[in-house]
Formats: structure tokens, sequence, C-alpha cells
């Protein structure tokens, strides 16, 4: 069981690596000092299993999970993060800008309209450091 652990937690903590690179890391690191073990079931469920799974790509889902992010409407640090890690699996701006127009329909105005203001400040900051998203 221990080395079923281990597994979840490894490919957990590669695919994080992957779809949020430094983002995601100060998340687990952050969560350290409060609540050690909430990071680790972080890392092993939402990314060692659900992540992991084959049947979407990472690009849809993370649409999936900018959509959802956004239509809470209470998530704008975790919708930020997933913002930069949907241009980091190959969204562009305008599928990320089109998720939040139709979360109007479903969502609410309120709810996109934070989504967008979340998304051009995501855009600022990446137009800001092109070097430190350079592929």
């Amino acid at each position: 069981m221990e080395r079923l652990a281990e597994d979840r937690y490894t490919r957990g903590w590669n695919k994080l690596k992957e779809i949020d690179g430094a983002a995601g890391e100060r998340v687990i690191a952050a969560l350290e000092p409060i609540a050690p073990d909430f990071g680790r079931l972080l890392i092993e469920f939402a990314f060692g299993d659900v992540y992991s799974r084959p049947q979407l790509d990472l690009k849809a889902r993370e649409i999936a999970t900018i959509a959802a992010l956004a239509a809470l409407g209470n998530a704008q640090p975790q919708l930020k993060v997933h913002i930069e890690a949907a241009l980091n699996v190959g969204c562009t701006r305008d599928e990320i800008v089109e998720v939040f127009m139709q979360m109007a329909v479903y969502a609410g105005f309120p709810a996109a309209l934070n989504a967008l203001f979340a998304a051009h400040e995501v855009f600022r900051q990446r137009d800001a450091q092109p070097d430190a998203h350079a592929a």
C-alpha cells in the first residue's frame, strides 16, 4: 500500500510540475507550515489520480478547471494559477477569454467579469516577464 501511495505522489508531483511549474510548487510549499497533509492529498488525488487520467488531455482539463473556478466566483487565486496553467499546456489567450464569455451564460456576468479581469492580470504579468514563460 505504501508503494501505491508513493507512486501516486510521484506521478502527481510530476504532473503538477508539467502543468503549473513553479507556481504549483509555491502552492505546495505555502501549505507546508499550515497543512502538509493537505498538500500531499492535493498532489496525490488531484494531480496523481485525476489529472493523470488519459481520457482528457491537459488542455481540455485546464479548460474545464478554469470554467469551474470562474463559475464558483470566489476562487481568484486558484483561477489565476489555472489560467497560467492553461497557457502552459497550450490554451491560447483567445480560448481562455472565450471560456469566460461562455461562463456569462451559465454563471452570470459578475462571475465572467471577475474571470476576465483575472485573465487580464495574468496576461499582463506574462507580458511583463516573457523570458519566464519561454519554452
